[in-house]
């Protein structure tokens, strides 16, 4: 085999989006479109925080692995929190920024971040980041939503782990959607009815649009409701129209839009994309508040799209307990550390080995706290 060379690049331009799509497979969120849109748009740049530093490998000229890694000066749009890491090195007068990050920008999803064919690759992906870490002298290096086959090379690297908890819905085969609304515990099944009603007598319908299906007119109506929704927070959207409008030009089966509407006049508009069997619920927002909106437009939409669909499972989005109630179930995610300073490494590895204790329990008792039927033996 040939040797492998190792590089640090800070865009895609040069990247073949083939030999990149070899490698990151069917996730939309690691795809070559994707990750270059929020580079080219700014929402993902060195203005914002997010300076890109990708690893990559070469063989003879092929690209047989890749890491996105960023530089950066802030802890904002991760979805895996470190303020009170960032804070006691400040308390010690120590600099905690800049780090390093391999993350997909402000998206919790999990998948590859060691983009490469083989456990042996994923491995040496892991050491070289370590390595670049040191030679950039940043604080710390974290990887943020690793899938399984990461997180052992992660592990066998000597990262530490931690565990967190986000709400997933399984597609058990149901023939539609009364399938799964029977499958469900009585007062569950007549919440989902409650708010089901709630938006029916306020007049509003869903449509579902699949790629193409989504206007421009369409994508602009989201945008406005996805700003309106950060303001009403009174916080800045992370995204661009642009970085939007770059997606559906260029990747539109990634996406599936669910639109609200009352007659012919849109209300809400959550925006999710779709690849692998999978679908990620990622964007929403709306024009005015209708009771049970919400939830029906993220997740009883896109459960009754994946059933109609045949898609294996739908991945709710970062935290949120009460979408129990909506048929999306308990599941662990993951996060890998590396700190270069030993006292604060020693002190966060204890305190990462009570938390994950914690979050085991935690992930348990929720477990007991299942929406569905018991499953008779």
């Amino acid at each position: 085999m040939a040797e492998a060379e190792f590089t640090i690049i800070n865009s895609l331009d040069g990247v073949d989006p083939a030999q990149w799509q070899a490698l990151a497979g069917d996730n939309p969120t690691l795809s070559h479109t994707f990750l270059h849109a929020l580079h080219e748009s700014g929402c993902a740049a060195e203005d914002t925080g997010w300076t890109p530093r990708y690893l990559v490998l070469h063989r003879d000229g092929v690209l047989d692995g890749a890491m996105p890694l960023y530089l950066k000066d802030h802890s904002r749009g991760e979805y895996v929190f470190d303020h009170a890491w960032a804070d006691a090195f400040h308390r010690n007068g120590i600099e905690y920024y800049p780090k390093l990050l391999s993350a997909v920008p402000f998206t919790p999803v999990t998948g590859s971040r060691l983009l490469a064919r083989t456990q042996e690759d994923r491995q040496l992906l892991a050491r070289a980041a370590l390595q670049v870490a040191r030679q950039l002298g940043t604080s710390s290096l974290h990887i943020l939503f690793p899938d399984e086959q990461d997180k052992q090379a992660l592990a066998k690297a000597g990262f530490m782990l931690r565990e967190g908890v986000q709400f997933h819905w399984e597609n058990a085969g149901y023939a539609d959607f009364e399938a799964f609304l029977s499958s469900m515990k009585m007062e569950k099944r007549k919440k989902i009815r409650q708010d089901q009603r709630r938006v029916l007598d306020a007049g509003i319908a869903f449509e579902h649009l699949a790629g193409a299906q989504i206007s421009a007119e369409v994508l602009a109506f989201f945008y406005s409701c996805y700003v309106s929704t950060y303001h009403a927070h009174y916080s800045t959207p992370y995204l661009s129209l642009e970085f939007f409008e770059r997606l559906l030009r260029e990747t539109p089966d990634s996406m599936m839009m669910v639109l609200a509407k009352r007659g012919d006049a849109p209300v809400a508009a959550a925006l999710n994309l779709v690849g692998g069997g999978i679908m990620y619920g990622r964007y929403w927002g709306t024009q005015e508040f209708v009771s049970g909106l919400h939830f029906e437009t993220c997740y009883v939409q896109a459960i009754d799209y994946c059933i109609r669909h045949g898609l294996a499972r739908f991945e709710g989005g970062a935290q949120g307990v009460h979408k129990m109630s909506r048929g999306l179930v308990p599941t662990p995610t993951w996060s890998a550390h590396w700190v270069a300073d030993p006292r604060f490494a020693d002190a966060i590895a204890d305190f990462l080995q009570q938390e994950t204790a914690a979050m085991d329990e935690y992930i348990d008792e929720l477990g007991e706290r299942t929406p569905f039927k018991a499953q008779l033996p």
